[in-house]
């Protein structure tokens, strides 16, 4: 069984942080498919977190190698027209950010794509899944 995990979510199995364990519950129940724009995302997420203290920095190599791991293991999206056309619709219509207008496009189409009626939508963004729920994919928000 398949779910989307939007970098917010995602981010929760490299650092220990608010909705962690929900997130490792997930990940162990489902196939995780995600955008190509996560893999930098996280590496970005993880670097501020270091910066600002969240973890210590000597962490970064380890966890980084482990992200490079796990990458093995998702179906990433690729940003193909029909996403960045979706991505533009959905943030005419909804309160996102460019790159979260992506995520919700991308579970959008790989849901379409694989004829999946209600793909899990995972993220700690309420605006996305508020737009995730409103396009008819299953969204769970897990608090941050």
């Amino acid at each position: 069984m398949w779910a989307y995990f939007d970098t917010s979510a995602l981010v929760k199995r490299y650092v220990a942080e608010k909705g962690r364990r929900q997130v490792l519950g997930l990940l162990r129940r489902h196939a995780c498919v995600t955008s190509v724009v996560l893999p930098i995302e996280l590496a970005s997420a993880l670097r501020r977190r270091a910066a600002d203290g969240t973890f210590d920095t000597a962490a970064l190599p380890r966890l980084r190698r482990r992200l490079e791991e796990d990458r093995a293991y998702w179906t990433l999206v690729e940003i193909r027209r029909e996403v960045l056309s979706g991505a533009e619709t959905l943030a005419s219509q909804h309160p996102l950010r460019t790159l979260d207008a992506i995520h919700v496009a991308s579970a959008q189409f790989f849901a379409t794509r694989m004829a999946i009626s209600r793909l899990l939508f995972v993220s700690a963004d309420r605006r996305q899944t508020d737009t995730a729920a409103a396009i008819g994919l299953a969204a769970r928000f897990i608090p941050s």
